[in-house]
């Protein structure tokens, strides 16, 4: 699939291969909704408002609402609390994070001459972090039927016993060096001892009741770089585009527990077992946005957004160790540590996200308040990851295609003021991208807010909940039973703006 290089903690070059799965192309196909604390509060419903400062990140010709400049910043704390269920065992756990949730600026240019019917152009600069990777998940149970070995046999059955004990494990391709874990730490068996065995059989004893852990610790974002402009036409046509700069940076630690109380053999089998993933995924991307909002009646506005596919340019690191312990029946324990020390530094390649199309209406109720609603498609069976031509990108590509769907996502938002103050409401569903349904499960959220006007200054507050579940296999390849995990989001946003 891709060439990489491996650091060694000593240093070389080296050829093989990665496996993406389809869950690494959603983590940058899906953004979180984030913001302003106005913006959170009203669930994102901004495609036909505008006038705030990410508003523009759904729909750019927001910018050309703005009267004035305005600039502000916005700081998050993100509560994550996951509740697994595997095989009728409860465990639990969270993370919680501060983060630099939106900053950025407006800046407005009105036109006085009463015979120009394009009235003003903004200019806008806008960050945001899409996405908080930060999360925890634990999940334990007794597995009645399946082993880890699973996952090893997956990998080693076709490929010859001689490339597994004779081409160094830098030199490897991806799916070789998961057969190098699996017989080096004694959990698979060669058939036969010759180099051109190429079929292999478990040393898992069998009877089933494997008691298993697998600990998922994720760090980083996704972030957005918007550079926008807008204009209005007699203050009745609004028309904006951004050009966005995506950035991100994901690290991932898995570490997966079996043991198990099975009668012991004549000969040494596995009691227990440790493996250990760490993935670092880091790159950038690029994306433009084309919008438009009406003012059909003084108080009822209409709104068309387009955002574009994303191109990201990615690289990934991997890195793996195998601790095994084996015994036989009246014999001593023996463990195995397999631990290379290399870091699989890979080429770059491409991932393409799927463009999303958002609809909007809005209700204005003079200086009273509002109310909004979007509604945005995305078609997320368009992600792709590139060259197509590339033969390791085929099966996932496929993978993508088979099992990914087109979207909706509503967002209803709503404001009412009483003086300086604002009172605010909103909800967002998103269906699940999965044709299934139940690997991401549908997205619910609520939310609520208030903001204070002094003037030229405005201190604005929200909170926002929400709920998804899921059920991801702790591996795509042979163990692919997975715990079923409810993810609950509570997060609240402070924002202060100023009017320039």
């Amino acid at each position: 699939m891709k060439k990489i290089f491996f650091l060694l903690i000593t240093g070389l070059t080296v050829s093989a291969s990665y496996s993406q799965e389809v869950s690494d192309a959603l983590r940058y196909a899906q953004d979180n909704l984030t913001g302003t604390a106005r913006f959170r509060a009203m669930s994102g419903a901004f495609g036909a408002v505008g006038g705030d400062l990410s508003s523009i990140t759904v729909n750019p010709a927001g910018s050309a609402i703005f009267s004035n400049n305005q600039v502000g910043i916005s700081l998050s704390n993100q509560n994550v609390k996951n509740n697994s269920n595997y095989f009728g065992t409860q465990t639990n756990d969270k993370d919680n994070s501060f983060i630099l949730n939106q900053a950025g600026g407006v800046f407005v240019f009105k036109d006085h001459n009463p015979n120009n019917n394009w009235k003003k152009i903004a200019l806008g600069i806008s960050y945001e972090n899409t996405n908080n990777f930060n999360n925890n998940v634990f999940s334990a149970g007794t597995n009645p039927t399946n082993s880890i070995d699973k996952y090893f046999l997956a990998y080693a059955n076709g490929i010859p016993l001689g490339d597994i004990t004779q081409i160094p494990y830098k030199s490897q391709f991806y799916n070789e060096q998961q057969a190098y874990f699996g017989y080096k730490g004694f959990v698979i068996n060669p058939i036969s001892d010759t180099n051109n065995n190429t079929q292999y059989t478990s040393n898992v004893p069998a009877g089933g009741n494997y008691y298993q852990e697998n600990a998922i610790y994720s760090r980083g974002y996704n972030s957005k770089l918007s550079f926008n402009i807008a204009t209005s036409y007699k203050d009745r046509i609004y028309l904006g585009a951004n050009l966005n700069v995506h950035i991100t940076d994901f690290r991932r630690s898995s570490s997966f527990y079996e043991d198990n109380n099975n009668p012991l053999q004549p000969t040494a089998t596995i009691s227990n077992l440790r493996f250990n993933n760490e993935l670092y995924t880091y790159g950038n991307g690029f994306s433009f946005q084309l919008g438009a909002i009406a003012k059909v009646t003084e108080a009822f506005r209409l709104g068309l957004a387009y955002e574009s596919n994303t191109w990201y340019e990615l690289y990934d690191e991997v890195s793996q160790s195998l601790y095994t312990t084996t015994q036989a029946a009246g014999g001593p324990e023996n463990y195995a540590n397999v631990n290379p020390n290399i870091v699989n530094v890979y080429d770059s390649y491409t991932l393409q996200t799927p463009a999303k199309t958002t609809f909007s209406a809005a209700y204005v109720f003079g200086k009273s308040g509002l109310i909004s609603v979007d509604y945005a498609i995305k078609d997320y069976a368009n992600t792709k990851f590139k060259p197509t031509s590339d033969a390791g990108f085929r099966g996932v590509n496929n993978d993508i295609s088979n099992q990914l769907t087109n979207t909706g996502e509503l967002r209803v938002g709503a404001e009412y003021k009483i003086k300086q103050l604002s009172l605010r409401g909103g909800y967002r569903y998103e269906g699940s991208p999965y044709k299934n349904g139940t690997t991401l499960g549908d997205l619910n959220s609520y939310s609520g807010g208030l903001g204070y006007n002094f003037g030229a200054t405005k201190l604005d507050l929200a909170y926002s909940y929400l709920e998804r579940k899921s059920n991801q296999g702790f591996f795509a390849t042979g163990l692919t039973d997975g715990a079923n995990i409810t993810s609950k989001l509570n997060n609240v946003t402070l924002t202060l703006l100023f009017e320039l």
